[in-house]
């Protein structure tokens, strides 16, 4: 099928193992607004709760010991844009795309984000044809392997949280971040962040990136480490 072909529509696609009652469900769901009217955002805005509930109920039953903060990494480690692209790429929903041209002239059918957006339009497209059985059916078939596969969830922790606790477990303060330098338009700032720990335990480390956030997070990557290097003798 041609990315904006939308006659003779299939029921089924090869790696989804679900079959339209209704195909149209299914046009709609791989139908970008590029290509005009009948496109698959309410079905997306579905789908996403329809997997976000599945997915939960999924690490809940997987991982009886997870705390609730670590069922909400674990969770989205799964539902993430990146995770839901590598579904799509791997069953070809590009090949099936309906796009308009211009989107498809940019490479709208590679677009992590537009991939990811069409597999939840497809879990919300097999909920209304088949009911919720068969949309939970359909998830655990898409994500079960990648639950399987998860790490410990404290390994999914960014590196914020990671430092806080690390501080926090050991009696210390919270660590402090200052913005120390910013460069660049508008449309490309760059931010240097210092990051610093109380009581004397290391010196004050540096990091940059494209915004406040980002940097934040590489100077605290850097001074954990440099925490779990010093101290790592002591403790063990």
């Amino acid at each position: 099928m041609s990315k904006n072909s939308g006659t003779d529509f299939p029921c089924e696609i090869a790696g989804i193992h679900y079959c339209f009652r209704d195909p149209s469900l299914l046009k709609r769901a791989l139908t970008h607004r590029s290509c005009g009217s009948g496109h698959y955002e309410r079905l997306e805005f579905l789908g996403d709760s329809l997997l976000n509930f599945v997915t939960a109920e999924l690490l809940f039953d997987r991982r009886p010991y997870a705390t609730e903060g670590d069922l909400s990494r674990l969770r989205s480690r799964l539902v993430r844009d990146v995770t839901l692209a590598e579904l799509a790429v791997e069953r070809r929903l590009g090949d099936h795309l309906r796009l308009g041209q211009g989107e498809m002239r940019s490479g709208g059918f590679l677009r992590e984000s537009i991939l990811a957006d069409v597999v939840e339009a497809i879990i919300g497209a097999i909920y209304l044809d088949g009911g919720f059985d068969e949309a939970r059916r359909v998830v655990h078939q898409l994500l079960s392997e990648r639950a399987n596969q998860l790490p410990d969830a404290s390994r999914l922790k960014d590196p914020k949280t990671r430092l806080q606790e690390w501080l926090q477990g050991r009696g210390h303060g919270l660590p402090e971040y200052a913005v120390t330098a910013e460069s660049g338009a508008d449309h490309a700032k760059h931010f240097e962040v210092e990051c610093r720990v109380a009581d004397g335990l290391a010196e004050p480390v540096r990091a940059g990136a494209g915004s406040r956030r980002k940097a934040e997070q590489a100077a605290a990557r850097i001074m954990h480490q440099r925490l779990l290097d010093e101290y790592a003798p002591a403790s063990s």
